[in-house]
């Protein structure tokens, strides 16, 4: 197979992240999940796209909403169940979910299988949005750092 150039490339060339931003006890409960930036490897500044594998157990993120951005997520392998407020469906291969921004419906994945499932997931940049977690004692300030995590009464982790 020839060299792919951008614009063009191949996802497998893409460093993944593994792993969770969040403080403990949340970081752990992720599992096993791996994301590969495509979007930023493309250089889009406007919306994200990472290709990510959630393993067995693994969770795509805490249960949260976003006050501006839009989400989106296309099932590639395997199957998820998706958590919202109205409760609990499973996704394959082929389906997908959206969620517009400022819904306030709390929404992630958990992968209840015994393999690995692979989904892409797509959000716009809204420099002025905040995630909000309904189920967990968490928050995100902004800040001069560029943000934080903290407990919902504003002390840090």
């Amino acid at each position: 197979m020839p060299d792919l150039r951008l614009p063009a490339l191949d996802p497998a060339t893409v460093a993944e992240r593994r792993g969770s931003g969040y403080p403990e006890p949340f970081r752990s409960r992720m599992g096993e999940r791996v994301k590969r930036r495509l979007g930023d490897a493309c250089g889009l500044t406007h919306f994200g796209v990472n290709l990510v594998t959630l393993g067995p157990g693994g969770q795509s993120a805490l249960r949260h909403w976003h006050t501006k951005e839009d989400e989106f997520v296309y099932v590639l392998e395997g199957e998820v169940v998706l958590l919202t407020d109205e409760g609990e469906q499973t996704l394959r291969a082929g389906d997908c979910a959206g969620y517009p921004g400022g819904r306030g419906n709390g929404h992630h994945f958990i992968n209840r299988s015994d393999a690995p499932a692979r989904y892409l997931e797509i959000g716009n940049r809204d420099p002025d949005d905040a995630p909000f977690y309904p189920d967990d004692d968490l928050a995100w300030a902004d800040d001069a750092q560029g943000g934080r995590y903290t407990h919902k009464d504003g002390t840090p982790y």
